[in-house]
């Protein structure tokens, strides 16, 4: 603060067209205010070590910030300003592709019926476990360089692709040194119970307690913040999930599921009644477990990507969450297998497209919703004094035109923690 009682700025961004807040407030967005995404026009934005100080009306920037001398100045010239999105489900580390499936799939096979086969998961655990952990991390900001192109500044990622202890520790370390050293911030969830291994199909409870055993160790080496259980059929029961999750909880880690994805079987049921943070995908959803979602604070992450990758239309039941007051945001499900998609802004178009939702409600789902259920609540997915100084410059005169240009990359400039780190991704340079 300056003399003159005014936010000294290190970095401020004028003559925005639209600014979009997301009105932020407690906790995540449901029914009306998860269409609200607080749009401020003709609006300035000022950060100070990459913490917002100040937003507002541009005719009263100079009267409400002092720009401290060698401060960064950039001219949106009447652009969109948003928060930076938040990808809240993504399995980032893994060795190889899975590029013969697709193939397969398009002829018709299931994705049962390749993992029955020896496809699937179990092919990804296979190349990840051959992958060294040099080659992991270089593959791994590759991915994320990507995601921060199409505006991306923070994403929850997933292990699960080791099923034994030394390499679902792999990738969780690979987690933590790639978001030591990229931009974009990880949020590291443990998959250890995302398939049984073919070794222990025959005694799966003997998996479940090396999946326990391995959670300690995540514990000790504090690599992990959240636990995630694959609860499907062809994967683990409820029994075993219910089991995994408790111990989890009794570790001191936050609790999401894969739930309801395949079949119905009461994951997401069973998601709620444990207090988790999210239960995701929710394309076989029950009508149950919808209500046990909007009753609760657990949010529905939706991944559209993959429901139109698999040829599961119209996947979850999105319109219908949004309309009985669950709270609900998005993600891509990157992953090797079912949703090669780093691109938020594609998974809006997706969401607004196929799941029936208004370009206000993916962008709440997008940015503020996803924060929370990626655990960053109430520091990203927003605008606010406090929060971090996480945005992306869109070349566009209105939001709505950025689920609209479906398969069009707009982000024009992207700011993460008061840094410039994409700028002009529009531009060309033709020889």
């Amino acid at each position: 603060m300056t003399k003159a009682g005014k936010p000294a700025v290190d970095l401020v961004v004028k003559n925005i067209g639209q600014l979009l807040t997301m009105s932020p407030g407690e906790g995540p967005k449901r029914g009306l205010q998860a269409q609200d995404v607080g749009v401020l026009e003709d609006a300035f934005l000022g950060s100070n070590q990459g913490v917002v100080v100040a937003l507002g009306p541009q005719s009263f920037m100079e009267e409400q910030i002092d720009i401290m001398p060698g401060a960064k100045v950039i001219d949106a010239k009447g652009k969109v300003v948003a928060p930076g999105f938040v990808d809240a489900h993504t399995h980032l580390v893994f060795g190889g592709w899975r590029y013969e499936e697709y193939a397969l799939r398009c002829k018709g096979a299931s994705y049962l019926e390749i993992a029955e086969k020896g496809g699937g998961i179990m092919s990804t655990v296979r190349a990840t476990r051959e992958a060294s952990r040099e080659e992991l991390i270089e593959r791994s900001l590759g991915f994320m360089d990507e995601m921060l192109r199409n505006g991306t500044t923070s994403c929850e990622t997933k292990s699960g692709y080791g099923l034994d202890l030394e390499n679902e520790l792999k990738q969780l370390e690979v987690i933590r040194e790639c978001s030591v050293i990229h931009p974009v911030d990880l949020v590291p969830t443990f998959l250890g119970a995302h398939a049984i291994p073919p070794k222990f199909q025959d005694r799966r409870q003997d998996y479940v307690e090396e999946v326990i055993s391995m959670m300690d160790a995540v514990r000790e080496g504090n690599l992990a913040r959240f636990v995630d259980v694959f609860c499907d059929v062809g994967n683990f029961t409820i029994d075993e999930s219910r089991y995994i999750l408790e111990q989890g909880k009794r570790r001191g880690f936050g609790v999401k599921i894969h739930a309801d994805e395949l079949e119905s079987t009461g994951a997401t049921e069973l998601g709620c009644d444990l207090g988790a943070v999210s239960c995701d995908h929710l394309i076989k959803v029950s009508n149950q477990g919808i209500k046990k979602l909007a009753s609760s604070n657990t949010i529905a992450v939706l991944l559209p990507a993959t429901s139109c990758y698999l040829g599961e239309f119209p996947g979850a039941p999105g319109r219908k969450m949004l309309d009985e007051g669950v709270c609900v945001a998005l993600g891509t499900d990157f992953n090797p297998g079912t949703s090669t998609a780093m691109s938020m802004p594609l998974c809006m178009t997706l969401a607004c497209s196929v799941l029936r939702f208004s370009p206000e409600e993916a962008f709440v789902a997008s940015t503020w919703n996803a924060a929370w259920a990626s655990g960053l609540g109430g520091q990203v997915g927003g605008f606010d004094k406090g929060y971090l100084m996480d945005a992306v410059i869109f070349d566009a005169g209105d939001y709505k035109e950025i689920p609209y240009r479906f398969g069009i990359n707009l982000v024009d400039t992207v700011i993460k923690r008061g840094k410039l780190v994409v700028s002009n991704t529009r531009g060309l340079n033709l020889v």
